[in-house]
């Protein structure tokens, strides 16, 4: 796996490094000494899926509060999103700052989404699926969100017809 750290310290796009032959390719999408040689959270207690049927659906921003903060590995498995994070780690340098970026199900890309930033989609094709990879199970008591629309953050997305 090739780790880049995106503008938002902690958080990092992701690529996966395939060995390919004639039947197709094996890629390697999760290794825990991987993770931890980059500095990453690599305790992983629940995954989860979200389908979307329709172009334009628009999932977030969601995060979880302290004790339970949860990093996340998101990788888009059919369809494309939009993929945003906001940093709200008030000691942040970044903080109240975000990186939006395109994952799709062909480019096989991750985001990797430390603790204390929320993170949302909006999908840019019909039938989008989203995987997630957590290191903390959902605790509904700490489930928070920010308006996916606050000028606060200034997030643009990418189509208007929000679902």
């Amino acid at each position: 796996m090739i780790f880049q750290e995106t503008a938002l310290k902690g958080a990092f796009l992701i690529d996966l490094e395939k060995r390919e032959d004639a039947r197709g390719f094996f890629a390697r999408t999760w290794c825990a000494e991987e993770f931890a040689a980059q500095g990453l959270n690599s305790r992983l207690v629940q995954c989860s899926l979200s389908f979307n049927r329709t172009k334009g659906t628009l999932r977030g921003m969601h995060y979880q509060a302290a004790p339970h903060q949860e990093a996340k590995l998101v990788r888009c498995t059919a369809g494309a999103i939009f993929d945003v994070i906001i940093d709200l780690r008030p000691t942040s340098l970044t903080y109240t700052k975000h990186v939006g970026m395109v994952l799709t199900a062909d480019s096989l890309q991750m985001l990797y989404i430390p603790e204390g930033m929320a993170h949302g989609f909006q999908t840019i094709e019909d039938g989008t699926e989203v995987f997630y990879q957590m290191s903390h199970q959902y605790e509904g008591g700490s489930a928070r969100g920010v308006r996916w629309n606050d000028p606060l953050f200034g997030i643009s997305w990418p189509l208007d017809n929000c679902i």
